[in-house]
């Protein structure tokens, strides 16, 4: 009996090991996909709206031929509080997007990428300040380091000031935390509706944006021919619907300190490519924030 007890138990932690190996490779891959979204902004060459617009089309198509072949397409009907919690996730998280894309041009890939980072932050201060929520001693020293870390990140320490405090640098910092606001929101009204489930979540954010700006190409035209279009429906269907799949299968085999360690792929890899593909690269005090802001975002998620 013990010797078939043990079996089973080995058995048990083989399975459990595969399970975690099988969530890292599905978690690094969708961290790395996400990494690649500020090239595919940048090489469409549209203004935000425009991107929105085509990234929640098609985004959406994309969620909805995956919900049909993987039978979840009922998760879709909302009604009442979950539909309005869904539709007002829907307009943070494209506000998100827009400022995120606005921001891109003004900074670069990676600053963005890193300020856009805050979210957690933000939502630990606001459920602090809205939800009443406790705030540990150690999660508010790591949101002081984490402001440190912003600070440090941003360049405005490692170059001349003339170089970097200009009003285009400054005004995409500020569309970055304003977005990094509206990301914290997200989760906050998530948790009015605490029954929709993350795929109907994403594809009511995708049916949102549609709504809020398809009458952009009305006054200002469609995207020209060309392989504009191509950045755009890579933009949908690889960063909104298969890094969406990828992310949260992984999500859902790894405890939650693996995963708090496996986000920072996602700003890691967009750092590294902003650097080959435009050489924008970090200075030493940039490089110095980050590993402060990814050492408080590590610790803030490794207490939840």
């Amino acid at each position: 009996m013990k010797t078939a007890t043990s079996t089973l138990s080995a058995a048990a932690t083989g399975s459990g090991t595969a399970a975690e190996q099988r969530g890292t490779l599905l978690m690094t891959l969708g961290g790395v996909l996400l990494g690649s979204i500020g090239i595919f902004v940048t090489e469409a060459g549209q203004d935000p709206v425009t991107t929105v617009l085509f990234r929640c089309l098609f985004g959406g198509l994309a969620l909805l031929l995956w919900g049909a072949a993987s039978g979840r397409l009922g998760e879709l009907r909302l009604s009442g509080r979950t539909l309005l919690a869904a539709v007002l996730a829907g307009v943070l998280m494209v506000s998100n997007w827009a400022l995120f894309f606005a921001a891109i041009p003004l900074t670069s890939i990676g600053v963005s990428t890193v300020v856009f980072h805050l979210q957690p932050f933000w939502v630990l201060l606001l459920g602090a300040w809205l939800l009443r929520e406790h705030l540990s001693s150690t999660r508010s020293l790591a949101c002081g380091v984490a402001l440190l870390g912003l600070a440090l990140a941003t360049g405005l320490f490692d170059q001349p000031a003339q170089q970097v405090l200009t009003a285009g640098y400054i005004k995409g910092l500020l569309l970055c935390l304003i977005g990094s606001l509206c990301y914290a929101g997200v989760p906050l009204i998530a948790k009015l509706a605490p029954g929709v489930s993350a795929f109907a979540l994403a594809w009511w954010q995708c049916a949102v944006g549609v709504l809020l700006s398809a009458w952009w190409p009305l006054w200002h035209g469609l995207p020209p021919a060309g392989a504009t279009w191509g950045w755009l429906i890579g933009l949908g269907s690889l960063h909104t619907c298969l890094a969406y799949v990828l992310l949260y299968a992984g999500m859902s085999r790894l405890p939650t300190s693996r995963i708090a360690v496996l986000q920072f792929i996602y700003p890691a890899t967009a750092i590294v490519i902003d650097w080959l593909a435009y050489g924008h690269a970090l200075g030493p005090l940039q490089f110095g924030g980050l590993m402060l802001l990814g050492g408080a975002l590590w610790t803030v998620r490794r207490c939840a």
